[in-house]
C-alpha cells in the first residue's frame, strides 16, 4: 500500500512529517529569528505537545524529526522545506537564509522512509511550501514574492508538467516587508475540496478568479482578527474535510468556519504560533492524504 502522496490539502490526513521542538527552540535568540514578545521557549514546547496530541488523535501517523540541538529553531515549521506529490517528494530551496539547511533534513527523512524524491529546486530558484496551494489534483498555485521566485516556479513547472500538473504563479504584495514574509498560504487555507478560508484584501485577484472558476466557496475571515493575529487566524490545518485545527483566541474566525459546516478544534499557541509567526499548517508537512 502506498505510504505517500498528496495533491490536495484537505482530505483525510493519514501521514505527516513533524519536528518536535527541543534545544534549538529553547535556546533561540528571538531577535535573530524574528520572534515576537510573547515568545517563551519552554511554554512553546508545551504548546507544541498539545498540538501534536490533536494531530495524533485525528488518526494521522506522525513521522518524527527530532531537534537534537542543530540550532535550526524554525525547523519545527516542516511545511516549508519540501512538497509532496503523488509521484514523490520535491525538496525545496528556502528563501529565508537562516533556513537553508532544513531541506536536507527532509530529504534524509524521506530516503529513510522509502519515499522517492521526484526532484529538487536548485539555485537561483527558491520556493517555500507556504507559497504552494493545491487548488485541485492537477493545479498547483505558487505565490511569487519574498520567499518564492520565478526561477523556482519555472523549475517546479518542469518537474510537474510531465505528470499532467499545471503550475501557476501569482504575485504577492510586499505587505510588512521582507522579514515579516507573506506566503500565499497567509491569505488562504483550504478547508475541503470546495471550501477555503481567505483574507480577501491580500488575495491576488487572478488567484481569486481561479478559485471562483473551480467552484470553491470562500469563507472570508474577519479582517480585525487577521490584523490582531498577524494572519495566524487564517492558518488552519484540515485533518479531514471540514475538520480543522486552529490557534485559540479567534472566535469570529472560528464561528465563520463553523457556519460553513466545519468542526474546529483549538489549542493555546501564544508562545508558539503567534510569537514565532507560523500556525498549525506551518507545523506540518503532509506526506499522505487519502480521499474518503
Amino acid at each position: 500500500m502506498k505510504n505517500y502522496g498528496s495533491q490536495d490539502m484537505a482530505s483525510k490526513l493519514a501521514r505527516v512529517l513533524m519536528r518536535r521542538p527541543g534545544p534549538s527552540l529553547l535556546s533561540a535568540d528571538p531577535a535573530k529569528w524574528h520572534y515576537g514578545p510573547t515568545f517563551d521557549g519552554a511554554k512553546a514546547v508545551a504548546q507544541y505537545t498539545r498540538f501534536a496530541e490533536l494531530v495524533a488523535r485525528s488518526g494521522a501517523e506522525i513521522l518524527w524529526l527530532e531537534d537534537q540541538g542543530d540550532g535550526l529553531a524554525d525547523a519545527m515549521f516542516t511545511h516549508d522545506p519540501s512538497l509532496m506529490s503523488d509521484h514523490g517528494a520535491i525538496i525545496l530551496r528556502m528563501g529565508k537564509p537562516l533556513r537553508m539547511d532544513e531541506p536536507g533534513l527532509h530529504e534524509k527523512a524521506y530516503v529513510e522512509a522509502g519515499i522517492p524524491i521526484l526532484g529538487r529546486i536548485e539555485a537561483p530558484g527558491t520556493i517555500e511550501g507556504g507559497d504552494c496551494v493545491w487548488v485541485d489534483a492537477t493545479t498547483l498555485a505558487i505565490g511569487r514574492g519574498v520567499r518564492s521566485n520565478q526561477a523556482g516556479i519555472e523549475q517546479m513547472q518542469a518537474l510537474l508538467k510531465p505528470h499532467g500538473i499545471d503550475v501557476l504563479g501569482f504575485d504577492l504584495p510586499l505587505w510588512h516587508g521582507e522579514a515579516a514574509c507573506l506566503h500565499l498560504m497567509s491569505v488562504i487555507s483550504p478547508l475541503a475540496a470546495d471550501l477555503a478560508l481567505v483574507h480577501t484584501p491580500l488575495l491576488p485577484a487572478a488567484f481569486y478568479f481561479l478559485l471562483k472558476e473551480k467552484g470553491i466557496q470562500l469563507v472570508v475571515a474577519p479582517a480585525e482578527e487577521f490584523a490582531a493575529s498577524n494572519g495566524l487566524n487564517l492558518n488552519v490545518l484540515p485533518t479531514s474535510p471540514r475538520h480543522v485545527i486552529m490557534v485559540e483566541g479567534f472566535d469570529k474566525t472560528k464561528a465563520a468556519m463553523e457556519a460553513a459546516g466545519c468542526t474546529v478544534e483549538t489549542f493555546e499557541a501564544d508562545a508558539l504560533c503567534i510569537a514565532c509567526e507560523g500556525g498549525p499548517t506551518c507545523l506540518t508537512r503532509p506526506i499522505l492524504r487519502q480521499m474518503p
